[in-house]
């Protein structure tokens, strides 16, 4: 494996109804392209060295032989090959003609698993000429010249993944083979077909690998016949799918009449991590005897990622923009509206600093005030200029209130601040910590006292980015009584009220615009010589984007800091130079680490997404936790 990844193919080769030889040197074609591409597994169609659609020429000895002589070609190309490859053809057991998939590496069969289930309806008649998996109990079957593992209950192992097979219709069933295979540790699936096409019948196809492929938490490559098939009455388009949990990789082009070779990489240390996550997952195993065949352990050199990665996974794609973000609007307001009525409060009270996040806050009061339909004039928004308040900012929060229509009220805390500097004996010419924090803890104290003052709530405005970076005042902005955004991530805040700016009036759209375009900055430190920010959290903390990203894969899937670091540097390419991200990645794992103590005591807040850092659910680990590191490699 390549940083957890296994590099797998569809192959749809170009085939003659009945000509082994033809097929078999059309296969190996591909075989060598998915040498030379570092393909770790290669899959054929449905009867592949036969083609599918023999109909009565199955009974025939001189196509059965010719198949098994086909196959030792192929065998004997596999010395020269590191790929396992698994082929379709009929096979001979028993004084029965079975349907099957052979498994060939090295040199070597490595085993033959046979269909289950046979479609008996007006387009295939297969029991006509095969016989079921359960009509035997044969384990092992002589096949070119070697006694070789044979039966549905079959894994493919290197020690570090490995695979299960079915075929064709075994997806179809409410049951498929695949369910119990990745019950007993098969982290991929391999489906040889031959499916036909029908009006409406690929987006179904597609529906069904995805789905089986999420139910599964696995990796599913679906190969099936191509145009070389007969269309005598149905007609074959060559369907290549590749799918990881529930996403769809890869697909060929349909209706082609060019061999096609299509590859992609499943990351199995995902699946593994979805896998420990979910104590459910094997409480339906079956007691069924699995046996595993080991692959050779095949030593392929790193290869250059085929498939891409999203730099911004926390954000919903554009084109259910829409939807998304009404549905999470409708969860932060959902919990805001639990809590206000709960608490019977008369008002909320939230902190306007003409940024993101208070903006972001300020709408969802907004949206919430409206859905109990209470006036907004029950939304307390308080500006608090500082030591660092821009023009800029000061003039968006004013006028987003404003234009909302909520109660505004201006409360300056310098002078509050710097009576605290007389009394804790602090020069506040000197700007450090100190100077910081207690201008965000002034304003929470005022945020409190006029939340007790005119009975309401302190609506917290810290997003989920900031909580693992630590990036928030221990007891100030850290502090509130219900925080809408905890389970929103920058990036994802900036999506939110970009889409909020387009459902707007259009001087509240212009206003949201601005905050947009604004810098992100806590404004703790006084403003540049031209009355512009000085103080840009990105460049302080790192890029947002980055620190997502990395949240991202570490709370999800528990990615190791090596893993994280290759999969951004792929993401990233071209945006950041990788010695820009490595730095701000040990920045990023240095912080969570430190700051987690910050996390154990956040207040209620509404999850959003899969991933959340409440101590009292999705996130409990001790504050003294050593960091880890990047490996060096």
């Amino acid at each position: 494996m390549n940083n957890g990844f296994v590099r797998v193919a569809a192959a749809i080769p170009e085939l003659r109804v009945a000509d082994c030889a033809f097929n078999v040197s059309k296969m190996a074609d591909l075989v060598r392209q998915g040498e030379t591409e570092k393909v770790q597994v290669i899959c054929f169609p449905e009867l592949s060295i036969t083609a599918y659609t023999c109909a009565d020429l199955f009974f025939q000895h001189h196509l059965l032989e010719n198949a098994e002589k086909a196959l030792n070609e192929l065998q004997m190309l596999t010395f020269s090959t590191t790929a396992a490859i698994i082929v379709g053809m009929p096979v001979r057991a028993g004084n029965q003609l079975f349907n099957c998939a052979v498994v060939l590496q090295g040199g070597h069969i490595l085993g033959v698993v046979p269909k289950t289930h046979l479609p008996n309806n007006n387009e295939f008649y297969e029991k006509r000429w095969f016989a079921p998996s359960t009509s035997t109990d044969i384990q092992n079957i002589l096949l070119s010249g070697e006694e070789v593992p044979f039966g549905t209950e079959l894994l493919f192992s290197d020690g570090k993944f490995s695979f299960g097979i079915e075929i064709c219709e075994d997806l179809w069933v409410p049951i498929p083979p695949s369910s119990q295979h990745t019950l007993h540790g098969a982290d991929i699936i391999f489906n040889l077909s031959a499916t036909n096409e029908l009006i409406g019948k690929h987006q179904y196809l597609r529906q069904l690998i995805e789905q089986q492929s999420a139910r599964c938490i696995a990796g599913y490559v679906y190969a099936s016949a191509g145009a070389g098939e007969s269309t005598t009455d149905v007609v074959y388009s060559g369907n290549g799918l590749i799918a990881e949990n529930g996403k769809m990789l890869a697909a060929s082009e349909r209706f082609s009449f060019e061999p096609q070779l299509i590859v992609s990489e499943i990351d199995i240390e995902r699946l593994q991590a979805d896998r420990l996550r979910n104590t459910n997952y094997t409480n339906d195993k079956s007691t069924h005897i699995y046996r595993t065949v080991l692959l050779e352990d095949a030593h392929f050199t790193k290869f250059q990622l085929k498939r891409t990665f999203h730099k911004h996974p926390f954000v919903p794609p554009i084109n259910n923009r829409d939807a998304s973000c009404e549905e999470i609007f409708s969860i932060q307001v959902g919990g805001l509206a639990k809590r206000w009525k709960h608490t019977n409060s008369e008002t909320v009270v939230v902190g306007i600093s003409g940024g993101l996040d208070s903006t972001l806050a300020l709408l969802v009061c907004v949206k919430t005030a409206d859905k109990l339909d209470f006036d907004r004039k029950r939304i307390i928004g308080i500006t608090m200029p500082g030591f660092g308040t821009t023009d800029r900012t000061y003039s968006n929060a004013v006028n987003l209130m404003k234009s909302l229509g909520i109660t505004m009220l201006e409360i300056s805390i310098k002078d509050a601040c710097l009576q605290h500097f007389k009394d804790i004996n602090h020069n506040p010419k000197v700007h450090n910590v100190t100077y910081e924090n207690t201008q965000a803890r002034e304003r929470t104290q005022i945020l409190m006292d006029i939340a007790n003052q005119r009975n309401g709530l302190v609506i917290g405005t810290g997003d989920l980015s900031e909580s693992a970076l630590g990036w928030a005042t221990y007891n100030g902005d850290h502090m509130s009584m219900y925080a809408v955004n905890s389970g929103v991530p920058k990036t994802l805040v900036r999506y939110l009220v970009d889409w909020a700016a387009h459902q707007l009036d259009p001087v509240s759209k212009e206003i949201l615009q601005d905050v947009l375009d604004t810098p992100v900055s806590p404004e703790l430190l006084p403003a540049n010589e031209y009355g512009e920010i000085a103080q840009k959290t990105e460049d302080i903390v790192g890029p947002y984007e980055l620190h997502d990203f990395f949240l991202y894969y570490m709370i999800r899937f528990g990615f190791s800091p090596s893993k994280i670091l290759f999969l951004a540097k792929n993401a990233f390419a071209g945006t950041y130079a990788e010695e820009v991200i490595e730095k701000w990645l040990k920045i990023f794992l240095s912080r969570f680490f430190a700051q987690q103590f910050k996390r154990s005591c956040i207040p209620d807040g509404p999850k959003v997404g899969s991933i959340n850092l409440s101590p009292r659910g999705d996130w409990r680990m001790p504050s003294d936790a050593i960091a880890f590191f990047i490996n060096e490699q």
